[in-house]
């Protein structure tokens, strides 16, 4: 084979490759659009006859312990604990462990809520690092509130803290930036409570940006689409993943992700696993090694999703929180998917092995490395007289055109079940944001993702610094002298 066949043959194979790829992804995303609405249609169906009360009302409710890991939260931390007791539950408590934080964090806690430091045993199941002191609050509405001073370990170990401090039968991990809808841990729990041939191990739910929103005594009191254009970008990124994505997966057995913002788990399953590791995407991570667990101990089990809009978060606003946010997530993927590679197309594992894992391995991990390899190509091609611009043009218009239509599906979706947004004009800015979404946030996300690659493998596994914004809160009427 002489030089011109072989460079011929290279440019046939990469053909095939790319444009295998892209369809496969395609018709991926399309499936699984399908999938998500089925399951959803059915959600609304079965739900509409639930009566929650009888779940509030029954002696049989498990227990829960809501568990808030907090490093340098001094912007949110007393929204985030107000928002919890307005949940509608009974048998539960709080638990905030303050993981050595240089802010005023802690000082925001003790004012709020008025600690008073207590003699507290503490079961440690899971190995974490020192506790400084438990404190409780001396004021009766927060009687249940225990917080948790210890030596900075990071987001994990302040979970596993909390997991020996807790004795509740399950725990809903949230963070400190969250804000609960009042009857999140109500439609959380109702899985556990379902009678199944499998036993429930976990369980999550949808997760909104709650930039823009009016904060008031703990509760959304309005809802409002992100003014910032990066996080109006990023309720439809939420709302496609949240909505679309793992809706479907859950459906398929193949979920292997419950968002670290918010997510309720079985706690035997979660301590005889272990507990939370130390990396940097330990709410991936937890996930599938529960379910590597439960699959090699050939226990059957299934994790639900709840299709609710449960909770809100901050969004990052800014380019430079957003690219720290977004390597973060990609590091953490590739050392889940690493450690547990045992998993990818094993049957034993069930559709986590069969479809879950390899999805994320070839659509999350690989996708961005893919884009930036099928680019550079495109760009040789061109340069070298063997593709037109017309091509690329018409290439370049189907891939905007199936990415504004996914988005306006995930858009009407919401508008059709949930409706959270009511402003007029909050959907058309939406679709605007969906117009402008392929040529800003989604480059950028692109750049961060591959720096995201090229960071882990330099050794990087540092979770990078988050700043807060704080929430928007409701102005009190000035008093009248």
């Amino acid at each position: 084979m002489n030089y011109d066949e072989l460079i011929r043959f290279i440019s046939y194979f990469l053909d095939k490759v790319f444009i295998s790829y892209a369809f496969l992804l395609i018709f991926s995303y399309t499936a699984l659009s399908i999938v998500s609405g089925i399951a959803l249609n059915y959600y609304l169906k079965k739900n509409s006859f639930v009566d929650y009360s009888v779940i509030l009302d029954s002696p049989l409710a498990p227990s829960v312990s809501v568990l808030v890991p907090a490093f340098n939260e001094a912007k949110t931390i007393v929204d985030n604990i107000e928002s919890i007791y307005t949940i509608h539950y009974n048998n539960f408590d709080v638990i905030v462990v303050n993981d050595g934080s240089t802010d005023s964090t802690f000082e925001e806690l003790q004012k709020a809520f008025k600690l008073e430091r207590v003699y507290f045993a503490i079961n440690h199941e899971i190995e974490t690092k020192e506790v400084r002191g438990v404190y409780k609050s001396n004021l009766e509405t927060y009687s249940n509130l225990i917080v948790v001073d210890k030596e900075n370990g990071g987001k994990a170990d302040a979970l596993n803290v909390a997991i020996n401090v807790s004795d509740k039968d399950l725990f809903m991990a949230i963070d400190a930036d969250s804000i609960l809808e009042p009857d999140a841990v109500l439609k959380l729990v109702k899985p556990f409570l379902e009678r199944t041939d499998r036993r429930v191990i976990a369980a999550g739910g949808v997760v909104r940006i709650a930039n823009s929103c009016v904060i008031e005594n703990g509760r959304i009191t309005e809802v409002s689409v992100p003014k910032n254009l990066l996080a109006r970008m990023q309720v439809l990124e939420y709302t496609r993943s949240f909505l679309m994505g793992r809706m479907a997966w859950a459906k398929l057995d193949g979920l292997i992700i419950i968002s670290g913002a918010m997510g309720m788990f079985e706690r035997d399953v979660v301590v005889q696993s272990g507990g939370y590791a130390h990396t940097i995407g330990e709410d991936m991570e937890l996930v599938v090694r529960i379910r590597r667990y439960m699959s090699e101990q050939r226990e059957k089990y299934k994790i639900e999703y709840v299709p609710d809009p449960l909770c809100w978060t901050e969004a990052p606003s800014d380019v430079s929180t957003f690219g720290r946010q977004r390597s973060r997530w990609t590091r953490g993927t590739i050392e889940t998917l690493t450690d547990h590679s045992k998993i990818f197309f094993s049957p034993r594992y069930g559709a986590m092995g069969m479809l879950g894992y390899p999805f994320w391995f070839l659509f999350e991990w690989l996708a961005p490395l893919v884009e930036v390899l099928g680019i550079l190509y495109a760009i040789i091609l061109y340069f070298t007289g063997n593709l037109s611009l017309n091509f690329i043009l018409i290439t370049f218009l189907f891939v905007y055109t199936f990415a504004l239509f996914f988005t306006t599906w995930a858009i009407l979706y919401e508008e059709l079940t949930f409706h959270r947004y009511e402003k007029k004009g909050d959907v058309f800015r939406l679709w605007i944001a969906a117009l402008l979404e392929p040529f800003i946030l989604h480059p950028i996300s692109l750049f961060f993702s591959i720096k995201g690659n090229i960071q882990y493998a330099r050794g990087n596994r540092k979770w990078g610094k988050m700043e807060r914004k704080g929430f928007k809160h409701k102005q009190r009427p000035k008093s009248k002298v």
